[in-house]
């Protein structure tokens, strides 16, 4: 598969996969995580879109998750472009139009391969011979569509009924939308399988920057000129594109379906025998696996006695199960889920009552991301608590002072520069350092090799707003 004009992958990082809770967190949505292998399903999706076909991919993320997605594609070793930043999420819509707009930038015939960051495809040959197969119908004028042969009757996604009318010509796969479908009950979920003309509708998009924004300068000129504002109006910050605040914020939400493409005659889709999923609940993670002969996928430290037909995962305690049949359960180091697969859909719900419950656990991990690494809480009292501090090679925190704790900092692999005051100094594994309360300091790795260390805090008060940053290479506040 190969083109003179490639096609710029934009690669969709907003949502927060809220269904596979405890995993899935707002901090740290399903899109950053692993389920399959060393590769998390955004890592997954930009390997998707690498080849001669296609430009660097361009990814779009909320502010929060930058260093997130910065870190993730830069440990794949793959080139891409920006990462453009949303202040606020506002659905597919403004995304086609701001891609549109910055590819059209680069190349006047340019196509763009609008996609999300968390689905599971199993066959990228598979998936890039499909949008080989629609490149002709997106330059010919059609915004194509990817419709997925549905396997059974699922209510959780929006079907598409498949035309007649092929595009651009006879000898083309790609046809005519007949309709676009509402997620439908059960019963019409069935229907729809036996009428045998409808497709899962999968959220991925292959079009012509030009016709998108000739198709919303004619349905929906108000938005187009809002992103466009928001466009012309951001900020570079390195690999970052600010989308103006005050002009993205103003932006109502709307999805690039009902925005663009009900009703247009330019909507066209490619029936897909594919393997996919868009991972929406855990039953969805638990079919993607091989089951043993019990019907059981048991991963990590689990282990199982007279259980059958069920989904067990545990990311760090071990967990045993004895005589269950049929359930999902979910370990992680601070929360665990135990569901009926038939309730999936219902972990949302128990989510809300978490977050109206005031659990922190709700949306945060215990593992943190920060541009320059992670820490981990391990133990917390009275008046002090022990963290674990990762640093990655030539990553560095800000010089910065703490005005209610003091800490004690333990190297255990690893070297570290220390700012403590006025001096500059090195540590090595089984050295520490002591930091007094209100002393300015900072921590760098200037190594190779990741920067593992203790910290102990103590004070009166130990929240992380306790940062007074007085300089910061990632222009943190």
């Amino acid at each position: 598969m190969t083109s003179p004009h490639p096609i710029t992958p934009v690669i969709m990082c907003g949502g927060s996969g809220t269904r596979l809770w405890p995993v899935s967190r707002a901090s740290m949505p399903k899109q950053f995580q692993r389920f399959f292998g060393d590769r998390t399903l955004l890592q997954d999706t930009a390997v998707r879109v690498t080849g001669a076909a296609f430009a660097p991919a361009l990814f779009v993320a909320h502010e929060s998750h930058r260093f997130t997605v910065g870190d993730q594609i830069e440990a794949l070793g793959l080139p891409r472009g920006p990462i453009v930043l949303e202040p606020v999420g506002r659905n597919t819509a403004p995304v086609a139009l701001l891609a549109s707009l910055l590819v059209s930038r680069e190349r006047e015939d340019g196509l763009v391969l609008l996609l999300p960051s968390d689905h599971l495809v199993k066959d990228t040959r598979d998936f890039q011979d499909l949008v080989a197969a629609a490149t002709p119908a997106a330059r010919a004028g059609s915004i194509c569509l990817f419709g997925i042969a549905p396997t059974y009757p699922e209510t959780g996604y929006g079907y598409i009924e498949v035309g007649t009318e092929p595009v651009p010509d006879e000898s083309s796969p790609v046809r005519r939308v007949a309709r676009f479908i509402e997620k439908p009950d059960a019963e019409r979920a069935e229907a729809l399988i036996a009428a045998g003309a409808n497709v899962w509708n999968s959220g991925i998009f292959l079009f012509s920057a030009a016709t998108m924004l000739e198709e919303a300068a004619e349905r929906c000129p108000d938005l187009l000129a809002s992103v466009r504002d928001a466009v012309d109006r951001s900020t570079r910050d390195g690999d970052f594109l600010r989308l103006d605040p005050d002009a993205f914020g103003r932006i109502e939400p709307v999805s690039v379906d009902y925005a663009i493409m009900e009703g247009s005659r330019r909507t066209a889709v490619l029936r897909a025998e594919l393997d996919w999923s868009d991972l929406g609940a855990w039953d969805a993670i638990s079919s993607a696996h091989t089951a043993d002969p019990d019907g059981n996928v048991i991963l990590g430290r689990a282990i199982g006695i007279g259980t059958t037909n069920s989904f067990v995962r545990s990311e760090r305690p071990l967990v045993a199960t004895v005589g269950i049949d049929n359930q999902n359960l979910e370990a992680t180091e601070d929360a665990v889920l135990v569901a009926e697969k038939s309730q999936a859909q219902l972990v949302k719900q128990a989510l809300e009552l978490a977050k109206a419950g005031g659990h922190e656990e709700a949306t945060s991990h215990t593992e943190a991301h920060r541009p320059w690494g992670t820490y981990r809480p391990i133990v917390a009292g009275d008046r002090f608590q022990v963290k674990l501090i990762t640093v990655k090679p030539g990553g560095r925190l800000s010089l910065q002072l703490h005005r209610h704790r003091a800490e004690h900092w333990i190297v255990v692999k690893g070297s570290a520069q220390i700012t403590c005051g006025e001096r500059v100094f090195m540590l090595y594994e089984n050295q520490s350092t002591y930091i007094p309360l209100g002393e300015v300091h900072r921590l760098e790795n200037p190594g190779k090799i990741p920067l593992e260390m203790i910290e102990v805090q103590s004070g009166s008060y130990l929240g992380e707003d306790d940062i007074v940053r007085v300089e910061d290479v990632y222009g943190r506040s």
